[in-house]
This record gives C-alpha cells, structure tokens and sequence, in this order.
C-alpha cells in the first residue's frame, strides 16, 4: 500500500517572507535612528510600527493559511528579539533612555536572553511553555512603548507627552517582563530538577 506523499513547508510562505522582513527591518531601522533627524525618526517609526504588525500577522496567517512550519517557529521569536534588541540599544545610544531608564532596557534584554536560552534547554527535554496571555500584554506594551518612544521628540510635536507615555509604558512592559521571566525560569528549574 502507498503511504501518501505529504509535502515539506515551503520557506517562501507568506508567513515566513513577513519574518524575513522583520529581520530585515533591523538594519533598516538602525540606520533610520543613526541619521539623528527628526525624518530619520519618522522612517524608524513606521518601520518598527510595521514589524510589530507582521509579528501579530505572520502568526495568524500562519495559521489561517495552515502554513505553520518548524522554520516559522525558530525565526519568529529571533525576529521579535533582533527588533527589539536594536531599538531599544539605539535609544540608550540617542540617549532617549538614559539614567533609571537604562534600567528597563536591560531588565528587558536580560529576560529576552533568558527565555531563548531556557526555550532551548527545555526543548530538549521535549517540553513546550505555552505563551500566556500575561507575556502577550507584555509584548503589547512593550511594542507600543518602543514606537512612543521612536517617535520621540518627533512624535511629541504632534501628540505632547508621546514620550513621557513611552516611558512609563515602558516600566511597565519591564515589570511584565520580570513577572512572566520568572514564570519561564520556574518551569525551567523545574524540569532540570526532574532530569
């Protein structure tokens, strides 16, 4: 009897050209904030807006579209990491963030970095941890609190307090942060306790 041929994801999916324009953002998006003109501000504004967006699109055409595949699931979280990572390193470079607030960009990066490693490490225990819905408001605000927080002085000329907003935004996404970081180094103390 013939076992039916099932074909492999293909890399060029439409999910997957949306991770790979997000990853292409970044160098984008660096550039844009380097110029140091309120023009280049606008440019890494609507660049970041647009990665956001595709980080929420990509997973829900993914699964619409039942384009899901091991690709997708590796690329995504790098995508949101490398965007994250450069916008808030740029802003501590422009000096957006700067003093206490310093602070909050590191509280964030760390746990980035810790969640990747212990993604890995519990994958190889074949243990998945579910997103849950506190680390998706997490990633809500912190979203919104980095394009506040681009836009800047720019953004303060059309809506004052744009980056006051972001700012306190942006504490908030790093207690988020260190409150479902947590959740993640539990489950993972957990089951290296178990092995």
């Amino acid at each position: 009897m013939d076992t039916p041929v099932t074909s492999r994801p293909h890399a060029a999916t439409v999910p997957n050209v949306l991770t790979y324009a997000r990853i292409a953002a970044v160098p984008a998006l660096v550039a844009c904030l380097l110029m140091g003109t309120e023009g280049g501000r606008w440019a890494a504004f609507w660049l970041f807006a647009a990665a956001a967006a595709t980080d929420w699109l990509d997973g829900y055409l993914a699964r619409r579209l039942e384009q899901q595949s091991t690709l997708g699931r590796m690329l995504d979280p790098i995508a949101d990491k490398l965007i994250v990572g450069a916008a808030l390193i740029m802003l501590v470079h422009d000096r957006t963030l700067d003093g206490w607030s310093i602070w909050a960009a590191i509280v964030i990066l760390c746990r980035e970095i810790l969640v990747s490693g212990l993604r890995e490490f519990l994958a190889e225990l074949n243990v998945k941890v579910h997103v849950t819905n506190l680390a998706k408001w997490k990633t809500g605000v912190q979203m919104v609190a980095l394009g506040a927080l681009i836009a800047g002085p720019a953004g303060d000329k059309i809506v004052p307090g744009v980056s006051t907003a972001g700012m306190a935004l942006l504490w908030i996404a790093a207690g988020l942060t260190l409150w479902t970081g947590y959740d993640y180094l539990k489950a993972g103390i957990r089951h290296a306790m178990e092995g």
